[in-house]
């Protein structure tokens, strides 16, 4: 192997280990409303029996964020130096780099965007104070706000954003996200806070895309995109900056006295590295957290309590079974695909899983305005499950296992760790998939392999522009096709909407690609899942009505503004 393709060979080897690292992360994804009644003490006393690792874990990580407190005033007698301090309950980082990841949360806090989203999730201005766009030369240029800086003092220019945005265009860096801008053609700098687009094919979705975190070229310039040490202390034009990272127990940010939207209300954010969910819920218990994204049965415990509010968020996040068209057995198998569609009850899974928070999903837009309702929604169907199978030459076993050519019908469903709602769900719908006669287990591999395992339980979904978690999940080859699916119609439907601001242009053709994808499907799609946070009640400023994204992004879309 030579040394060019050596390099690439291990740069590859990063990003699949960082996109596991994330894709690990547990998290959901709105609207504000009373918490229903608390479970009964029994279910308290489950989560306590539960939390013996997560008390150690709470004991070592509050020494270390009450030793920041005392360094920074807090706790020494001195009310008026007490800082303003939030607690967030967080999943684990390995780095923080917008450029080659998404739905990391903590983005939205050190960095910015040319564009941002408001409540409603519609494009506003961000680092960009205005833009036009020249149709006739397929280009978008934007003037940037002058007098803005990053966290080191340095001046943003033009030249940030043309830097970030090339590096996401460059197939040697790997970036999932690189599939938003593959219609860019050139960047130019006109001048220090001017820069300019052009387009070989227009993207309507184009605004929606340049939210995009910008980097700083000062600090990244010639450094590897992937492993760079800037990911694990970086600096950005957002409301906060780092202040320090204990790898594995928190990463604490101080507000950017600085920032060109205003200085933040609430001092200092605590992102406390908390992964088991019962741990999380016996933290905010205690008072140990102000904020955290917990499971629906330990939301409710929090229930009609006094000093807590909770929040039962919408969200576009669906969960499904992704089926790994790289591993051999789907290649064989792909037929039975529907039918194990129809072996899953959904609303049964909703019902003992979420307590009913959720709604059954049949595609990846139904919280988008360009859902087409009226494709197939493989409701659940045992008989026709088991139809579909004979038709296809299955015989079914004394066992109750079908067989093909003389193979059991089998295969596994990975899930990542530490999210049991997800692992909740993969074993609920492998129970009813064994019921139609196919042998399905679960598994937690301790990494996810996304070459090679036969099935994942998967979640995606975006708030935004449709042709975001479209375009670049199910179109062959793109950044974030993990399941290797492949449909030359899909592909054909997902461009023709992605290339015209014609809403009923796009309409057709994202009917089309739902009554495709639902004939061949790329995942067995399970349901769209409600994002349940609990928050101290001193907390004022959380949007209620947002609709979240994956894993939940989006909550702190407006930090700056909040107050405790």
């Amino acid at each position: 192997m030579g040394q060019k393709a050596k390099k690439k060979c291990e740069m590859e080897q990063r990003r699949m280990k960082d996109k596991t690292n994330k894709k690990e992360r547990p998290g959901y994804g709105i609207k504000r409303k009373t918490c229903m009644p608390a479970l009964a003490l029994a279910c308290l006393c489950f989560l306590s029996a539960c939390g013996g690792t997560g008390q150690a874990e709470n004991a070592q990580t509050t020494d270390i964020l009450t030793e920041g407190a005392e360094a920074d005033g807090q706790g020494t007698g001195d009310a008026q130096a007490e800082p303003v301090t939030l607690v967030y309950g967080s999943g684990d980082y390995t780095r923080i780099n917008p450029a080659m990841d998404e739905h990391g949360e903590i983005n939205l806090l050190l960095f910015n965007g040319l564009t941002a989203h408001n409540g409603k999730n519609e494009v506003v201005p961000g680092l960009a104070k205005s833009w036009e766009f020249d149709e006739a030369a397929c280009t978008y240029t934007f003037h940037l706000e002058e007098g803005v800086t990053w966290h080191d003092g340095e001046p943003f220019t033009a030249k940030d954003v043309k830097f970030t945005i090339e590096a996401i265009m460059d197939p040697e860096n790997g970036s999932e996200n690189a599939p938003n801008y593959e219609d860019v053609e050139e960047i130019t700098i006109v001048d220090e806070y001017t820069v300019s687009f052009r387009l070989a094919a227009p993207n309507v979705a184009f605004l929606d895309y340049m939210t995009m975190a910008v980097l700083p070229a000062h600090l990244l310039a010639g450094e590897d995109m992937q492993t760079s040490d800037f990911f694990r202390a970086p600096v950005g034009t957002g409301p906060y900056r780092l202040e320090s990272w204990d790898m594995g127990q928190a990463i604490i940010l101080t507000k950017n006295e600085s920032y060109f939207r205003g200085t933040p209300h609430i001092d200092r954010v605590i992102f406390k590295i908390v992964n088991d969910d019962n741990a999380k819920t016996l933290q905010m218990e205690a008072g140990e957290l102000d904020l955290a994204l917990l499971p629906p049965k330990a939301a409710q415990t929090f229930a009609g309590r006094e000093g807590y509010v909770c929040y039962d968020m919408q969200t576009s996040d669906y969960r499904g079974i992704l089926f790994n068209f790289n591993n051999p057995y789907w290649q064989e198998n792909r037929d039975i695909i529907p039918a194990v569609c129809y072996a899953i009850d959904r609303q049964a899974i909703i019902d003992a899983v979420l307590l009913g928070q959720g709604m059954p999903a049949y595609g990846p837009l139904q919280r988008n305005i360009y859902n087409n309702e009226n494709v197939e929604h493989y409701d659940y169907n045992p008989r026709k499950a088991t139809e579909i199978l004979e038709s296809v030459g299955c015989v079914r076993g004394e066992d109750g296992i079908y067989t093909r050519d003389g193979e059991p019908l089998s295969f596994v469903i990975s899930v990542g760790a530490g999210d049991q709602v997800r692992l909740d769900m993969a074993q609920a719908a492998a129970q009813q998939i064994r019921e139609i006669g196919i042998d399905c287990t679960v598994e937690i591999p301790t990494r996810v392999d996304w070459n090679s395992q036969m099935a994942y339980l998967i979640g995606w979904g975006s708030p935004f522009d449709a042709d975001d978690h479209t375009y670049k999940v199910f179109g062959t080859g793109k950044g974030a096709n993990y399941s290797g699916y492949s449909n030359e119609a899909v592909d054909r439907y997902l461009t023709q909407a992605r290339e015209s601001d014609d809403p009923q242009v796009r309409a057709d053709a994202y009917a089309r690609f739902q009554e495709e994808l639902a004939k061949d499907p790329a995942y067995a799609f399970i349901c769209y899942i409600d994002a349940n946070y609990v928050a101290n009640a001193s907390i004022q400023g959380i949007s209620p009505d947002t609709v979240m994204g994956h894993h939940g992004v989006g909550i702190f879309w407006n930090i700056a503004e909040w107050t405790k």
